[in-house]
């Protein structure tokens, strides 16, 4: 089956490149935006030109949203397309993030359409690098799993991979709700403006959520819905 692969980070970032790795046995096409579009939600492009690069056979470098890039990609570049992956994204994705991240956007798109897909995310522990390898790594044995299970018409999976370090045991999968608490919203003030000081590892987290479980050093897997 043809499987679109996007993200948000943009068409040259390693987290693209890691998904590809994961799923380099699939026959794909990459269609995602030209620049970074990090926390753009499911904006979308309806009062200008949306310029498309086609940079080989099967990459194309888009000029718009994560959702302008599934909209074009499943009516313009392959109206066969059976599924869509978004990631691997550079920072978690969790509970009410979805509402927010491009990354979750571009499969939302998709399933509105009828078409399934995976969004998924590598959480960051404050400003430590990340392994992308392992990454990979762990996507591509998630997204085996998932693509066995059924899932209705409307839905998608969101995957947040947690950010381990040398030595920590080896990640669970764990299906779970996503979080429902809001995130923090401090800032600093100077002058007129206002700096955003909120930090993401100090959220709220309800037990048992996905923000709970990925923070705990598992995979947390949620299915959400149109």
């Amino acid at each position: 089956m043809t499987v679109i692969l996007t993200n948000d980070d943009g068409i040259d970032a390693p987290g693209i490149q890691a998904l590809l790795k994961a799923v380099n046995d699939k026959n794909v096409i990459i269609a995602a935006p030209k620049d970074h579009q990090s926390g753009c939600g499911h904006q979308v492009t309806t009062t200008r030109p949306i310029k498309l690069q086609r940079r080989s056979d099967i990459e194309y470098a888009i000029a718009g949203t994560p959702a302008d890039c599934v909209r074009i990609a499943i009516t313009q570049i392959c109206p066969n397309v059976k599924f869509v992956l978004s990631g691997i994204n550079a920072g978690g994705n969790l509970g009410v993030d979805a509402y927010i991240s491009g990354t979750v956007a571009a499969v939302r798109e998709a399933a509105m359409r009828g078409i399934p897909g995976i969004a998924i995310s590598q959480y960051r522990k404050g400003k430590l690098n990340f392994d992308w390898d392992v990454a990979a790594e762990f996507t591509s044995a998630v997204i085996a799993d998932l693509l066995k299970l059924p899932l209705e018409p409307g839905s998608f999976w969101n995957v947040n991979l947690p950010h381990l370090q040398p030595g920590e045991a080896k990640p669970e999968v764990v299906f779970c709700q996503p979080c429902t608490k809001p995130l923090p919203a401090n800032y600093r003030l100077e002058g007129d403006d206002f700096y955003y000081v909120g930090e993401y590892g100090k959220r709220d987290r309800t037990p048992g959520s996905d923000v709970d479980v990925c923070f705990s050093g598992n995979i947390a897997i949620t299915q959400l819905r149109v």
